[in-house]
């Protein structure tokens, strides 16, 4: 019988419950969710209690019972919990954002004052360290972004290699009303703001696109060249009207972001990342190559359209992520987080790490990502100047 691989949750709230749920739908490889370790003890007690599994009282007794690390805490806490899990032996799943800057440790530490080209370099001095450490260690790395395997990327992505097309631009968005985390809206929790928050979903997707591209028709991925950004505070303006449906309390981040992102081939980008659109989550993006068209709807999607004339008729039915109301016409997800891709997610980093080969969205495309959002960072400080990715 095929070796059981172990995995233990580090955090025991939103990002927790689903990569549980996405554990759970794995399937050819014997996955084991053995226990959970968080701050709070309340916490990490209710989450095992309710799924059966062990509640550790800390990190390091977690390590010593699985195989692998999952970590679904705030991002200020990735790379010294990864660098660990990684000098004890294990593979490591790592949430978005894989990591960031999140401030010198001071009380008066403002991200929006604070210098970018500072960020930028500790950023990427992060990135390396935890990359370093997985080599060191031989083990693998998952950086969960689930756009990646969402089935409308993945159609695309074999679109693009079987037909050997070349992407001339793309376009991609994740927008919605504001974050359900209390510490997201102030920088030393959260890393920054739209950009690292909404913006990596596309931006990713748009980059692993590129790389299939090349990979495909040069057999060398096509990384970002260049980065040119605006950022914005918008419900922060003096002349916002606040009529309630929008969140609002951000201290240090910006809430509206785009960025225009060249490749070293000259082709073209756009992402843009918001806290101020309603009606549900905003998450597309449309690809336009030389040879063919594809827009791909990750949220909402038409699978199925329904009409109820009275919220309180699906007071206990989910519909989508971040919906205002129930009432009227909606498109209630038939699944979700198969059409965000998490099950495909998990699947194929279980098998890869069981195989100990690098998954599909690995540490490189994570380190391209955090490279492009700390840029972007730079040339809007710089307003909208170019800055070039070394």
């Amino acid at each position: 019988m095929a070796k059981t691989i172990r995995v233990g949750l580090v955090g025991a709230k939103f990002a927790a419950r689903f990569h549980w749920t996405g554990l759970g739908r794995v399937h050819g490889v014997n996955v084991e969710v053995v226990g959970v370790t968080a701050k709070s003890p309340e916490s990490r007690e209710a989450f095992a209690l309710t799924r059966g599994i062990k509640s550790f009282d800390t990190f390091e007794a977690l390590c010593g019972a699985v195989d692998v690390i999952d970590l679904c805490t705030p991002g200020s806490a990735h790379e010294p919990l990864a660098v660990a899990a990684f000098q004890r032996g294990k593979h490591v799943i790592i949430e978005k954002p894989f990591t960031g800057f999140y401030g010198p440790g001071t009380q008066d530490f403002r991200g929006d004052t604070f210098s970018k080209e500072v960020m930028l370099r500790e950023a990427m001095a992060s990135c390396d360290r935890i990359l370093t450490a997985a080599r060191a260690a031989g083990k693998q790395l998952g950086y969960a972004e689930n756009w990646v395997y969402a089935p409308a990327i993945t159609k695309e992505a074999e679109i693009v290699k079987k037909s050997g097309a070349q992407i001339l631009w793309m376009i991609g968005d994740e927008s919605h009303s504001g974050s359900h985390s209390p510490y997201y809206g102030i920088w030393k929790f959260s890393g920054g703001g739209s950009l690292v928050g909404k913006g990596c979903h596309p931006l990713s997707a748009i980059l692993h696109l590129k790389r299939v591209e090349g990979e495909a028709t040069g057999g060398k991925a096509i990384r970002p060249a260049t980065v040119s950004a605006r950022t914005h505070e918008i419900t922060r303006l003096k002349n916002f009207r606040d009529a309630g449906f929008l969140r609002t309390n951000y201290e240090d981040i910006e809430d509206y972001g785009q960025v225009h992102v060249t490749f070293e081939d000259g082709t073209v980008a756009d992402v843009f990342s918001t806290e101020i659109v309603l009606g549900g989550v905003h998450n597309w993006l449309e690809v336009f190559a030389n040879n063919h068209r594809t827009r791909c709807n990750l949220n909402p999607v038409d699978a199925l359209v329904t009409y109820n004339p009275r919220e309180e008729f699906l007071k206990d039915v989910y519909v989508t992520e971040k919906i205002g109301t129930k009432q009227g016409w909606s498109n209630p997800a038939p699944d979700e987080d198969w059409q965000h891709g998490y099950p495909q997610e998990f699947q194929d980093f279980m098998t890869s790490f069981a195989a100990n080969r690098s998954p599909l969205s690995s540490g490189e495309l994570a380190r391209d990502t955090i490279a492009v959002l700390y840029s972007a960072y730079v040339s809007a400080e710089r307003r909208g100047a170019e800055v070039n990715l070394s």
